[in-house]
């Protein structure tokens, strides 16, 4: 009896993935999902200043403000001198991110101990850069300033030697992290879009009363359908993680992948659920899509992956205990990143455990109430 069952489940989890391999849409998406999509967000938004254009007018021309415009070079600026009248329409059309504007007799009036200014202009529409790039601003102006009424850098001694020590991203490297991050977002993303696809696909094409009339169990459905859709993402994963993050962004990843695999495959054994339950509540795709976005962008934004869970309010905290995404964030960082072992991230997988049997049993229960409303 037991076998059958379970070559039941073998055998519908084969449809399902040959279904899968026949759909080149759902192909593509994978592909995507673990290349590309992990690729552009590692590179392709700096986390600081990088490259900021800006502007340069030097009304001066003296030996201070030559200083000071050479002191602005790559990576942190793109500097480039123009007039007084460019200026202003240089930045209307988005040109430069920032312009420098050193007035006449800048350098004999700091000489003369009399009061100078020196104008910065900021494109605050250009968030990610306008903060940090005006400090930078104004401590490269400041020092070159002092450096030259000084004749030389002044050294300040601290009465404390702090020593900085970045542990498990030495380099500080935004890749290291958003790389990663991406495939932990994307392995929850995935399986719920997969899941669900298959189940409304089956709706769509009418294979629902097929399955209804054979000898198989509504268990056996849902079953067959996790199995194979959480193999199809598990090895998408692997293959990010190896290809893309280790191999293309040379990610240096010193914990285990086993242990990491091991908790990827409970948390897709509550989101494959949670796909199949938004699938039986939908009645087409587009309502499907709709629906994952509102629950999966919060769970994405709130589980601690974009930012620290004790940074958030207390209520919203206690309620994304209950998500499995929050568990699965906690447990991927701490293995991937901090080479934790199973006796650290042990509470994760327990809480996984018990969220994915939850959802598991709610998702049957909507699945064999509203399967025969589905043919």
């Amino acid at each position: 009896m037991i076998r059958a069952k379970l070559q039941n489940i073998y055998q519908l989890g084969c449809k399902e993935l040959w279904s899968l391999w026949r759909d080149p849409i759902m192909l593509v998406l994978i592909l995507y999902t673990f290349t590309i999509s992990v690729y552009t967000a590692a590179t392709a938004v700096p986390d600081g200043l990088n490259k900021a254009p800006i502007a340069i007018v030097d009304e001066d021309h003296s030996i201070l403000s030559e200083r000071i415009s050479s002191a602005f070079v790559p990576p942190y600026f793109i500097a480039q001198s123009t007039e007084l009248n460019a200026m202003d329409s240089g930045m209307d059309a988005g040109q430069f991110t920032f312009a420098l504007n050193i007035p006449v007799d800048f350098q004999k009036d700091l000489l003369a101990g009399n009061p100078a200014s020196v104008q910065v202009n900021v494109d605050a529409t250009r968030m990610s850069q306008a903060l940090s790039g005006a400090g930078y601003i104004q401590q490269i102006v400041l020092s070159e300033v002092n450096e030259y009424l000084q004749r030389h850098r002044q050294v300040t001694v601290l009465p404390v030697d702090l020593e900085l020590r970045a542990r498990f991203n030495p380099t500080l490297n935004a890749q290291w992290f958003g790389s990663v991050m991406q495939i932990i977002n994307n392995v929850a993303m995935l399986s719920i879009i997969l899941t669900g696809a298959a189940l409304i696909r089956e709706r769509e094409h009418g294979t629902i009363e097929h399955l209804m009339v054979m000898p198989v169990t509504v268990f056996e459905i849902m079953l067959a359908k996790v199995w194979s859709m959480s193999l199809v993402v598990m090895i998408a994963a692997f293959v990010g993680i190896k290809v893309v993050v280790q191999g293309v962004l040379h990610v240096p990843i010193d914990g285990s992948l086993l242990l990491f695999f091991f908790g990827a495959l409970l948390t897709l054994f509550a989101t494959t659920s949670m796909g199949i339950y938004m699938a039986t509540v939908s009645k087409s795709m587009p309502q499907f899509g709709l629906l994952m976005m509102l629950v999966l962008i919060p769970m994405q934004m709130l589980s601690g992956g974009l930012t620290p869970r004790e940074s958030m309010p207390e209520f919203v905290q206690h309620v994304m205990l209950l998500a499995p995404t929050t568990h699965f964030v906690s447990l991927a960082q701490a293995i991937l990143y901090r080479n934790a072992g199973f006796d650290v991230v042990w509470p994760s997988f327990l809480c996984l455990i018990a969220i994915a049997s939850v959802f598991f049993y709610v998702a049957w229960k909507r699945f064999k109430d509203t399967i025969h409303t589905m043919a």
